[in-house]
């Protein structure tokens, strides 16, 4: 081969050197650390990465919810009951008269492998319980990483909740 790395030829030789330093390192030293490793430390990682996850979720939820989206539609938002989120699919939910539009909010990250559509599919009957037990649709609100800060990655949402809380004012 006639490309060069540092001013090393590419040959075959060269490659299959760094394929045997690969396996040297692999077979001794990544087995000794792997050795190392106690079930306890796998145990901890697990149960802090869940927690730190979860936490860093919920405080996500709570900045979106009213960081920006009750300051955008002006009305309070207040935080589901825990039954809620089994039974509806609701995190948080609006109160406009005697009726409720309810609210679901997803970060970007969780929904990695669920695009949009997905995500609200596998919601569709809860969701459709909790129109029928509170009159108002509920909403799904979608968060994504801005910088240091999470923001509404489906803006078009703050006018779709405007309209179903004037639909529901007239009731």
């Amino acid at each position: 081969m006639q490309n060069k790395r540092n001013g090393i030829p590419i040959t075959r030789e060269y490659i299959t050197s760094l394929g045997q330093k690969l396996y040297v390192k692999l077979t001794e030293v990544v087995r000794q650390e792997l050795a190392a490793i106690t079930e306890e430390e796998c145990i901890d990682y697990i149960y802090n990465l869940v927690i730190n996850r979860t936490y860093e979720g919920y405080v996500g939820e709570i900045d979106t919810i009213y960081g920006q989206l009750q300051a955008l539609i002006g009305h309070e938002i207040m935080a589901a009951p825990d039954d809620w989120d089994r039974r509806y699919g609701v995190d948080f939910y609006i109160a406009i008269n005697d009726k409720h539009i309810g609210l679901q909010i997803k970060p970007i990250s969780s929904g990695m492998t669920l695009n949009d559509y997905q995500w609200v599919e596998m919601h569709r009957r809860a969701h459709e319980r909790f129109t029928q037990d509170f009159g108002g649709h509920v909403f799904f609100v979608f968060s994504v990483k801005n910088g240091d800060n999470k923001a509404i990655h489906n803006i078009d949402v703050v006018e779709q909740i405007q309209t179903e809380i004037a639909r529901l004012q007239t009731l």
